[in-house]
């Protein structure tokens, strides 16, 4: 099967080129990404690879120092970064960064005014997605569980409406069933059409949902390839599978 065939008919977002730096530390090193219309895409990769630095430079939270990042066409790498939101990208970062002293509906709101014309309507699609969010509508935000949380930021970043969801280690620190729960949104997510580029660190996880994967290594892809031919991978298969 062709990569063009794996990424979909539409190239939602195009990364090329992308170097982003810490000072004199070079995190991520001329990276290339393309995401599909209606694609889920994984980057895999171990601890201090950049995989995070790759996400905050494509969202706008960190200047890459070249590249070009491209959303449905539109050079976007020098906008700030409340006009990539509304351009309709939106990042679940890693550590969740709930509002904390906010409830749950007034975090849901609050990121809807960085949206693209979203409405109270979205409220209730988030709860609808995530049922235990309507049991703690009214609940502050600092007192949920960590999986609760993962859920509310998910849920946040929804209500801007993106075009493309970029998420950050969603697993991290999630017991088991917990991480059942939110992967079960994510793919019902994906099904609907959502666009989505997920960074994991739980490679097996991340292939069995996903349709095309890179590899990271040292802030550059060493790999890329459909499901099964990173399954395939030697490199996968010894730093992130356990083979």
């Amino acid at each position: 099967m062709s990569r063009r065939r794996i990424l979909g008919n539409g190239l939602m977002l195009s990364v090329s080129g992308l170097c982003a730096s810490y000072g004199a530390i070079r995190a991520v090193n001329g990276l290339d990404i393309e995401v599909g219309e209606g694609r889920m895409i994984a980057v895999l990769g171990a601890n201090g690879a950049g995989k995070s630095t790759t996400l905050r430079s494509i969202a706008g939270l960190h200047r890459p120092v070249t590249g070009s990042i491209r959303l449905d066409g539109e050079e976007i790498s020098t906008l700030p970064l409340f006009k990539v939101v509304r351009r309709g990208l939106a990042l679940v970062p890693e550590g969740r960064m709930v509002v904390a002293p906010l409830s749950v509906e007034e975090n849901l709101m609050l990121s809807s005014y960085a949206g693209r014309g979203a409405s109270s309507d979205l409220v209730e699609r988030v709860f609808q997605l995530f049922p235990r969010l309507k049991e703690r509508r009214t609940q502050t935000a600092g007192l949920l569980s960590g999986g609760e949380q993962q859920m509310l930021a998910i849920g946040r970043a929804l209500m801007t409406q993106p075009r493309v969801l970029l998420l950050d280690e969603p697993s991290m620190g999630l017991a088991p069933a917990i991480v059942d729960l939110v992967f079960e949104a994510i793919v019902t997510l994906h099904r609907a059409g959502q666009s989505i580029l997920l960074v994991e660190q739980n490679a097996e996880i991340a292939l069995s949902v996903c349709d095309y994967a890179y590899l990271m290594k040292r802030g550059a892809i060493v790999s890329h390839g459909t499901v099964a031919e990173m399954r395939a991978s030697s490199g996968v298969q010894d730093a992130y599978l356990g083979a």
